[in-house]
């Protein structure tokens, strides 16, 4: 790869690693874990690299890597187990033990969905794309992505009641960079 093409991979990096990083979050619904595939995403968007026609691209190549990888490893189960908690801060601001608590229970509602629903989940409302966008990014129809978006809504109905509220999947602000 040459000089050039490494420091736009980097300035890629730089510039969207975050995003990145919230995204994977919210597919596997672990810090360390949506570090590590991050980091998988982008050695295989660096390999990748020099065929990419537009750089432009890149993000939406990482995301796609991102999303396959994470459903592999639901697939495979290589990783489930103890998970560790955050430091919890030292000071709380007023009713912010109810959002987190709200955040919580999201979270384990979304880690008990299939990883394709979850994929779903996390696409169309955590990254606002359109359903044919999530049925690109996912290699499937439509029709699937409405489908496992329903069930998946469904579902995490069941598992919250009246705690669900789609807001919370749309607003990303407090998930872990």
């Amino acid at each position: 790869m040459a000089a050039r093409d490494r420091s736009a991979f980097a300035e890629f990096v730089a510039a969207r690693s975050g995003a990145l990083h919230r995204a994977a979050y919210l597919m596997v619904g672990d810090v360390g874990l949506a570090q590590d595939l991050v980091q998988e995403a982008l050695t295989k968007t660096y390999v990748a690299w020099p065929r990419l026609r537009d750089p432009a691209n890149a993000e939406a190549y990482t995301r796609k890597a991102i999303t396959t990888t994470a459903i592999t490893w639901f697939r495979k189960k290589s990783w489930y187990g103890e998970r560790t908690a955050e430091h919890v801060p030292e000071t709380a601001d007023a009713g912010h033990a109810d959002a987190v608590a709200a955040r919580t229970s999201l979270m384990q509602a979304l880690a008990q969905l299939p990883p394709r629903q979850r994929a779903v989940i996390v696409l169309r409302y955590y990254e606002d794309l359109t359903e044919a966008q999530t049925a690109a990014m996912l290699g499937c129809a439509v029709g699937t992505v409405k489908s496992q978006g329903s069930a998946a809504l469904s579902k995490l109905r069941d598992l919250m009641g009246d705690q669900l509220d789609v807001t919370d999947l749309i607003n990303n602000e407090e998930v872990p960079a």
